[in-house]
């Protein structure tokens, strides 16, 4: 196919026509992500033996196995498990599935993230907090927390960015989102080339990744300046 405006035009509006999927996947995945990270964070922090050994292995095996093997194993492993519950669940979409492991994925390396962040903050900030009266969570929650999540925003910001590449394969397991589209666009269409596919959703997936890092510097200068 000729390389034309035209051309440009309509594969890209096909492409980002499943944007709103891989979207989807990244802020449901991102939400919870962000939540069971900071959960075992708190626990790597506290330190309590069973829970810590536990949140550790889980760390090192998300961390330490591609992605795509995690994705496969949730895909064709939960049905399997969840069966010995006697619950079908193979009528679930493969989004649901892609959502799961992408959350525990990205958990892991935010709960790194907030463990580290909590750390530098120091002890120093705690004590301070307890001597005026505060409790643990009201110390966590209005002094720890604000501290930490501003010391995390550049890491927090290329996890992100993390996230949204890694959710391209979910088109391995049947996700139709902008990269199983485009598949889809290639299966469908034998004249047109490969090559101006690819590189179109590689544009998309690199200004995506520009609106984010963005978006994270202005939230990181908002932080410092104490705007948040």
């Amino acid at each position: 196919m000729i390389w034309t405006v035209d051309n440009f035009n309509i594969i890209a509006g096909r492409i980002l026509q499943k944007m709103p999927i891989t979207l989807t996947m990244l802020f449901i995945s991102l939400l919870f992500g962000l939540l069971i990270g900071l959960g075992i964070a708190l626990v790597r922090i506290h330190k309590k033996p069973i829970p810590y050994a536990v949140s550790t292995i889980f760390i090192s095996y998300m961390r330490c196995t591609p992605t795509l093997v995690q994705l496969f194993v949730a895909y064709y492993g939960l049905p399997l498990l969840f069966a010995q519950l006697g619950l079908d669940i193979n009528s679930w979409s493969p989004l649901v599935f892609a959502i799961v492991t992408f959350t525990l994925n990205i958990s892991a390396y935010f709960s790194e993230m907030f463990r580290s962040a909590y750390l530098t903050v120091g002890q120093g900030q705690l004590e301070a907090a307890y001597s005026v009266g505060m409790k643990y969570h009201q110390a966590l929650r209005r002094i720890v927390l604000p501290q930490a999540l501003a010391i995390s925003i550049p890491n927090l910001t290329g996890n992100i960015i993390y996230l949204l590449k890694e959710s391209a394969l979910a088109f391995s397991i049947g996700v139709i989102d902008m990269l199983g589209q485009a598949d889809v666009i290639l299966a469908t269409n034998y004249h047109v080339s490969v090559l101006q596919v690819y590189a179109i959703i590689a544009v998309i997936y690199w200004l995506l990744s520009v609106i984010i890092q963005k978006g994270g510097d202005a939230a990181e200068k908002k932080l410092k300046k104490g705007h948040f």
